[in-house]
């Protein structure tokens, strides 16, 4: 078998495979993120079954979310919408600034023509 057949049959390969497990496992950092932006899913640290299921349990967590959003009367004891599971390569979400005192403040004065 030829070098180029051998190619062509590892590239056929489904994602889930042994061979392109074992290949994803052997990549460094700046491979797999390389291979990220090219948009080659199956040589993703996650087969697409895997990212498949994160998406699922991200769903049924945020529709869990919503339903108890829902049925609570008092907005104090809303709970925070749920953090989706973290992805091989994706960094985790920053979280959004709050406003401080002072800041609202000064926005209040600029909104109301108070530029000085």
């Amino acid at each position: 078998m030829s070098a180029r057949r051998l190619r062509v049959l590892i590239q056929r390969l489904p994602p889930e495979s042994a061979t392109w497990t074992a290949l994803r496992n052997a990549m460094t950092p700046e491979e797999l993120a390389e291979q990220a932006d090219k948009g080659e899913p199956e040589k993703a640290p996650w087969s697409q079954l895997e990212q498949l299921v994160a998406l699922v349990a991200d769903r049924v967590a945020h529709v869990e979310w919503a339903l108890w959003t829902v049925n609570i009367e008092q907005k104090s004891k809303r709970p925070d919408p749920p953090e989706p599971i973290r992805r091989p390569g994706a960094k985790p979400r920053r979280a959004k600034p709050k406003l401080s005192e002072n800041s609202a403040d000064r926005l209040f004065q600029l909104l109301n023509g108070g530029a000085a």
